[in-house]
């Protein structure tokens, strides 16, 4: 049978099962849009490779163009433990996949089979559930330091048309740890004072504090946005793009890359989500901020999420250490 569903603006024909798997997470579970398209991609990868693996399309097809709307109850219930664990083979070996993007996709896999065992109950055993996930080595995440930070919003040409927006942009990154999306959605009537309430991860509503340099730039570019001649139905976007519309993450993403490099730093190293990293270490590091409230700033579900940030307390150990009286030069 044959089913299209559609997500982040995206037509994919994709089996029925999975169609209702994805609505389940949307309509039921409440995910975002943003957090369904990565199941969906994750489960249509499996199927593709699942054909390929069992003979059932052509070897010098390219991966992309495996066709999976055909696949039924029966060749759900025919993928063994053995099956899953070829896939992540695969993705290690032959797509070079991280331990990180495996363990995603493992998370993907177990949610599936979760639901058809449990709720659909198609499946009388659930093939994943002794599925393990890869070990991931901890990983620090990549900052800014302070001056980096700002010699990035020195480096911004105060010439161009966008200025204004633009640092905008990477001002309230740089303070807020606002998520790519989270940044992308803030609408002007969601701004009350010095708050900003934003939809985060899993729709969940949180309140955004702006500092002082924060409503100084949203001010500014409120000015040069009351120029422009914006459509009814972008008239809530704060962030407008070139086409008088919502701006959307892709421009957003670009814009980061070129300033990163404009400020001689490493632009495929830096991205709008290491921006949030970048704030969200400033605050804790030179802000002593603890690990409880920033985990509210950030909006993080679980405090062992926010924690990757204490690893600046290794610079506080080195320094007590360095300061022992005994110590010498």
């Amino acid at each position: 049978m044959r089913y299209d569903i559609a997500i982040s603006d995206n037509y994919t024909i994709i089996p029925e099962r999975l169609a209702e798997f994805l609505n389940y997470l949307s309509i039921i579970r409440g995910k975002s849009n943003n957090t369904v398209d990565g199941y969906r991609i994750d489960l249509t990868m499996l199927f593709r490779f699942l054909k390929l693996y069992k003979g059932l399309c052509p070897r010098n097809i390219e991966f992309e163009d495996i066709s999976i709307n055909e696949i039924d109850d029966n060749f759900i219930r025919s993928i063994k433990l053995s099956d899953l664990y070829a896939f992540l083979s695969f993705l290690e070996k032959q797509r070079n996949n991280s331990a990180y993007a495996r363990a995603r996709k493992v998370a993907s896999i177990k949610s599936f089979f979760k639901y058809l065992n449990t709720k659909t109950r198609i499946l009388d055993e659930n093939p994943a559930s002794d599925l393990e996930t890869p070990k991931i080595n901890k990983r620090n995440p990549v900052y800014l330091t302070l001056e980096e930070s700002k010699g990035l919003l020195r480096s911004m040409d105060e010439n161009h048309k966008h200025y204004k927006r633009n640092v905008c942009i990477i001002t309230l990154f740089l303070n807020c740890g606002l998520r790519l999306s989270e940044l992308c959605s803030i609408n002007i009537s969601r701004i009350k004072g010095d708050t900003l309430t934003i939809v985060g991860k899993g729709n969940k509503e949180r309140t955004v504090y702006l500092n002082k340099a924060c409503l100084k730039v949203i001010f500014e570019y409120m000015e040069e946005r009351s120029l422009i001649d914006i459509p009814v139905e972008h008239k809530d976007a704060l962030f407008i793009s070139e086409r008088k519309s919502r701006i959307n993450k892709r421009t957003v993403e670009i814009l980061v890359k070129k300033y990163i490099e404009m400020a001689g730093l490493d632009k495929s190293k830096y991205t709008p989500h290491k921006l949030r990293h970048t704030a969200a270490t400033l605050m804790y590091k030179h802000g002593n901020v603890d690990i409880r409230s920033l985990q509210k700033i950030l909006g993080h579900e679980n405090i062992s999420t926010t924690q990757i940030y204490t690893h600046v307390d290794d610079e506080r150990l080195r320094e007590a250490v360095s300061s022992n009286p005994l110590n010498e030069e």
